[in-house]
């Protein structure tokens, strides 16, 4: 046979370090959405400080509109980042 078959031990360490990918990949996505949450009720909180009590569907808008633009932002600087990588490895 041309191929070699892996053994039990080698398959047991693939799977290992697949899982602990995964559950690191898992974690960092729980940290990121606690964070996410923790900014969302700042955010809030300084919206509906800074306008008026009563403009409830207003101050949602300011800060939807705010939020879009935070992350427009966000995913325009990482896309850059990423692509900066991407061609520093092609180098």
């Amino acid at each position: 046979m041309a191929e070699e078959k892996k053994s039990k031990r080698e398959v047991a360490r693939e799977l290992k370090g697949e899982m602990i990918k995964t559950f690191s990949t898992l974690i960092m996505s729980a940290f990121g959405l606690v964070t996410a949450l923790a900014w969302n009720e700042f955010v809030k909180g300084a919206i509906n400080r800074y306008i008026a009590p009563g403009a409830g569907l207003k101050s949602q808008l300011i800060y939807a509109v705010l939020i879009t633009v935070f992350a427009v932002l966000v995913s325009f600087q990482l896309g850059r980042l990423s692509a900066k990588y991407k061609d520093d490895e092609g180098k």
